[in-house]
């Protein structure tokens, strides 16, 4: 490689890292959270599922249910499991009775608790885990601002990727086995971002790959719903499977009911291990309705085993059938690998505590990247006011940065002390703690500082999570290890090991400190 060519790559991956590093800290930082997505959730509302990746409910005893409150003649119903949490997903279509009232008629859409059966509407059942999974792809923001922002940091960050590795290629190996903490500062730096860099590259590059893919999908595919479908969106959705089928609205009642739990369960009697993740009736007690019963073969069997099976109620025959034993299609690899890559949760619980340990490894890339730019500039031949502006941005990037760690640790204090906590009361709380931490960290103006007491004070919180979550629910860890709590167990667990990670992290920042600072 040319030395001229070397110098743009250097200076583009600087400049792409530098552009997007405070937005792409916090996707990596939240987004390593929201692995646990769901343990946070049944943490917070001291609930456990024993089944994972699959609806448990008696359909035919909920219809029973649902009939006395709503008119369900006609309409379409799906029942979604969308996380592994005591809710799944109700949608109610518009009622296609026409001597039916328009209110009466309207659709409506909840979550039902499988458990207790009481309903609740998505923003009464906002939890902490909701919230660290949305705000690692901007979803706060108005839409759909927050998603391309979060897709063109991930689309930029793939960018650093390439040209970082590019860069680094000829001494790739040789600088991995390369470490001299005894060397100037700038040296350090580059020695940790190089080696961590190297290790954390594939679990960076897929998430910049499929992150891109999904925020930045709906920009992707508008050129061939334009150019292939005349802009006929429902064509195009349709052919890719992410639409339902439709079927005829007879206007003509069913003389027989039609128990949904049987054909639930002919599905799963059909293909071993498989799990009923959504149901969807078409047409509702008319003798136009159609039961649709997908879901997935066992992660552990096949890692994309999507399939379903669609009934006609009228003659209790099939109508079509999508095997999930067979071949994938090239569609549904596409479609089905990209959300387990991203989501990692095929693996189980050792994929996603090592996928959360890489993306601390993405966050302190990140740090290590912005301070090698600031140490490469803090030199005799640069303007003091340059230097001084330098160094002002990076205090502004670690406050903002740092503060995170311990904000996250008290909204897991908030919402067992405050429960349920709300979606306003979150987001007032996380934003506003953020903004005040930020601004006391940047008032300080020793990035040392921030550093340090960032660590020690989200770790000592840490440590108070599980003795608060005892306290507010009688759920103390020993509780939950003998009654089969493991969700919320977890969770308390996994705050002890990382609040000693972070203390153990500050007791070497402290000898460090007097080593370099012998007389104190």
């Amino acid at each position: 490689m040319s030395k001229r060519t070397y110098n743009i790559l250097f200076h583009l991956h600087t400049v792409s890292g530098i552009v997007i590093s405070v937005a792409l800290y916090i996707i990596f930082f939240t987004g390593s959270f929201a692995f646990f997505r769901d343990e946070i959730a049944n943490w917070e509302r001291g609930h456990t599922v024993e089944t994972p990746d699959e609806i448990q409910l008696d359909f035919d005893k909920t219809f029973l249910e649902m009939s006395n409150d709503k008119n369900l003649y006609s309409r379409d119903i799906e029942f979604k499991h969308y996380y592994n949490e005591q809710h799944i997903g109700v949608n109610l279509g518009a009622s296609k009775d026409t001597l039916l009232s328009k209110e009466k008629a309207a659709r409506s859409f909840y979550y039902l608790n499988t458990k207790d059966k009481t309903t609740t509407d998505y923003v009464s059942s906002y939890s902490l885990g909701e919230f660290l999974y949305r705000l690692h792809f901007f979803a706060q923001l108005p839409h759909p601002f927050g998603y391309y922002l979060s897709g063109f940091v991930a689309f930029f960050f793939l960018f650093a990727l390439i040209t970082g590795i590019i860069v680094h290629w000829d001494k790739i190996i040789s600088n991995f086995y390369v470490f001299r903490p005894m060397a100037k500062l700038k040296t350090v730096w580059t020695d940790a971002h190089t080696a961590l860099g190297v290790i954390g590259f594939p679990f960076q590059f897929v998430y910049a790959v499929t992150g891109t893919f999904f925020m930045l999908k709906a920009l992707l595919v508008a050129p061939a719903v334009l150019a292939l479908y005349d802009g006929d969106n429902k064509k195009l959705y349709q052919d890719l499977e992410y639409s339902h089928p439709e079927f005829e609205f007879q206007n003509t009642p069913l003389e027989n009911t039609v128990s949904i739990n049987a054909l639930v369960q002919q599905v799963k009697d059909n293909w071993n291990g498989f799990k009923v993740n959504e149901v969807h009736i078409f047409n509702y007690g008319d003798t136009g309705m159609h039961v649709s019963v997908s879901g997935n073969v066992d992660y552990k069997d096949k890692i994309n085993g999507y399939g379903y099976t669609i009934f006609n109620a009228a003659n209790n025959s099939i109508h079509s059938v999508k095997d999930p034993t067979k071949k994938t299609s090239y569609l549904d690899a596409v479609k089905g690998i990209f959300y387990r890559l991203h989501l990692g949760d095929y693996g189980g619980y050792g994929l996603r505590i090592i996928s959360f340990i890489l993306g601390l490894i993405g966050c302190f890339v990140i740090l290590s990247g912005v301070l090698i730019w600031l140490t490469a500039r803090n030199k005799k031949n640069i303007p003091p006011k340059k230097k001084k502006f330098n160094e002002a941005v990076v205090r502004y990037y670690l406050a903002i940065c740092l503060s995170l760690y311990p904000i996250t640790a008290l909204s897991f204090v908030l919402v067992q002390v405050i429960n349920p906590a709300g979606m306003s009361l979150l987001y007032k709380f996380y934003f506003i703690g953020w903004l005040i931490l930020t601004f006391l960290f940047i008032l300080k103006k020793n990035n040392y500082f921030t550093n340090k007491y960032t660590l020690l004070s989200g770790s000592i919180i840490g440590l108070t999570i599980p003795i608060v979550n005892g306290v507010c629910t009688g759920n103390w860890i020993w509780v939950c290890y003998t009654k089969g709590y493991y969700q919320i167990l977890f969770i308390d667990i996994f705050w002890v090991v990382l609040s000693v990670m972070g203390l153990l992290i500050v007791g070497k920042l402290n000898v460090t400190e007097k080593k370099s600072n012998p007389k104190n």
